[in-house]
């Protein structure tokens, strides 16, 4: 649903443009409200509303008993927020998150089928030059799994 990398700055708002071709994929699937989060790599994770209702559930089903599901669910869930893109595709992202991923004022949008990412531009240019000369490597072993 989701393709692509975009670079895209914030403005003197604290907002951040969702791009144009996730807004007219918005558009095509009725998605008006997304929600964003502590992702994983230090980036925020971003998802349509009909998506975090499956996350949700699935992190909900975690047994608090157990320490790394108790951790996780409070760092994933206690950072989400919903935002709604204005007209233009504006929304804010609240500064705690733009903390955690490092964002000043330039950001990388990348699509990941069924969410979002949003990295500080110097860190997804780090983690694509580390792990793009593997691509292939990394693909094998991928394969292999399934």
């Amino acid at each position: 649903m989701f393709y692509g990398e975009y670079n895209h700055g914030i403005d003197n708002k604290g907002r951040l443009i969702l791009p144009s071709r996730f807004r007219e994929v918005a558009k095509e699937h009725g998605i008006e409200k997304f929600f964003v989060t502590r992702g994983l790599d230090r980036c925020i994770f971003m998802f349509s509303d009909q998506q975090w209702q499956l996350e949700e559930q699935r992190f909900k089903n975690l047994s608090f008993t157990k320490q790394e599901a108790r951790h996780f669910n409070r760092l994933f869930f206690s950072g989400a927020v919903e935002v709604v893109p204005d007209k233009q595709g504006r929304f804010i992202i609240p500064q705690y998150l733009k903390d955690f991923a490092g964002i000043k004022k330039d950001a990388v949008v990348i699509g990941l089928s069924n969410r979002i990412e949003i990295w500080q531009t110097q860190s997804w240019q780090e983690f694509f030059s580390k792990t793009s000369v593997d691509f292939e490597k990394t693909a094998e072993n991928m394969m292999n799994l399934s």
